[in-house]
Formats: C-alpha cells, sequence, structure tokens
C-alpha cells in the first residue's frame, strides 16, 4: 500500500481528494492536514506527502525539507493552485519530486502519485533541470538583492518602513522629526542603493524580501 499524507488548508478539497483516493485499491491516506503546524507531527510513517505549497501558517516547501530530513525514503509532491514557475522551482529544489495543479483530474493525479511514490519524477528531465537552475538564479539575486539592502542606513531604513505603512512625505517627517526635505533626499539615497526607479518598486523589492511589510 501507498501511505499518503495530504496537507492542504482547503478542508472540503482535501478531504474530496482523501476519498478518491481511498477508493484506489493501492493507496490509503494516513494522515490530513491544514496547516504546517498540524502536518509536521504527522510526518511518521508514510510513502508520499502530497502538500500544498501556501499554508496558513508556512510555507510547504518547510514541510517538504523537513520529510526529506526524517524520512529521505518518502518522496513529497507539491500542490497548487497557481502558476508561478519561482514557487515551482523552490519545491523542487527543496526535493519535491514533481509539482501537481490543484485542477488536475483524479485520472492525471493518481497515476502521478504513484510515481513519486516510486521515487520517480513526474516532470520531464528537462523541466526538473529547468527548475532547479531557476530556483538558483533566484537565490543568488535574492543574495545580491540583501547585499544591496544592508547597504541602507537604519534611518532609511525608517523612512522605507514608514512608506510602507502608507504615509506621505510630511507624516513621515512628523513620525520621524525631520523635515519634508529631508525625507525626500533619504528616498532619493534608498532608490539609488537599491538600484529602483520608483518608491513602488523599492517597496515591491523590500517586500519580497522580507525587509519590510505593507501596513
Amino acid at each position: 500500500m501507498i501511505r499518503i499524507l495530504l496537507v492542504d488548508d482547503h478542508t472540503v478539497f482535501r478531504q474530496a481528494l482523501a476519498f478518491l483516493l481511498q477508493r484506489e485499491p493501492d493507496i490509503t491516506v494516513v494522515g490530513q492536514a491544514g496547516s504546517l503546524a498540524e502536518a509536521l507531527p504527522l510526518l511518521t510513517e508514510l510513502d508520499l506527502a502530497l502538500v500544498d505549497l501556501r499554508l496558513p501558517d508556512g510555507d510547504g516547501v518547510e514541510l517538504i525539507r523537513a520529510l526529506r530530513v526524517r524520512h529521505p525514503r518518502a518522496s513529497a509532491l507539491a500542490l497548487t493552485g497557481v502558476e508561478d514557475r519561482f514557487e515551482h522551482a523552490r519545491a523542487v529544489e527543496a526535493g519535491a519530486v514533481g509539482v501537481l495543479h490543484k485542477g488536475s483530474p483524479i485520472e492525471k493525479i493518481v497515476p502521478a502519485l504513484r510515481r513519486a511514490a516510486a521515487g520517480e519524477y513526474v516532470l520531464p528531465p528537462r523541466e526538473v533541470l529547468e527548475l532547479i537552475r531557476l530556483a538558483g538564479e533566484r537565490r543568488n539575486a535574492d543574495r545580491e538583492a540583501l547585499q544591496m539592502l544592508a547597504r541602507l542606513t537604519p534611518r532609511e531604513r525608517e523612512v522605507l518602513e514608514a512608506l510602507a505603512s502608507g504615509l506621505s512625505d510630511r507624516e513621515i517627517s512628523t513620525r520621524l522629526s525631520i523635515s519634508s526635505e529631508t525625507v525626500r533626499t533619504h528616498m532619493v539615497n534608498i532608490l539609488a542603493k537599491l538600484g529602483v526607479e520608483s518608491r513602488l518598486a523599492a517597496l515591491v523589492f523590500a517586500v519580497r524580501l522580507g525587509a519590510v511589510r505593507i501596513a
């Protein structure tokens, strides 16, 4: 029997999929979870984890990595509802043997699960290599971006955080007890250091790397 753990925060989808899989003679669903916290204790006796990449309390990639550490012989198959190549790349780099779209018919899902449980990739070799290359490129780009962020002064970071809160130049000057002209000077320096041309681009840059959060 192929022992499968289903991890997806959409309860109706997860339970419906579990019902369909239980009808297969060689598949048994040994556990279900709707979050990272619920799934981690269930990484025990299983052959395959089908993992949603977007969980309410974390990243499905974290669970894939944890499975590879705790049970190297078990396989992980990523599950997603979006066509995000970088998200797919991160999953494959973490150890997933493939990516399934939530809209896939059961006739496609079941064979993919069987192949994944056998340790086979469910993606063409060329696509696997392309995704791993993409993940490496993004990691290098993020490393360079973090170095650029590190060039910001503490005051410039405060200005960027205030901008993320939706404050105007006047409101930022009031919060930080500096003049509006000084705020504009800091913004010019921020754009130059991050290599972007607009305040919105600076925010996107910082948010993607977790340096600030949009209020």
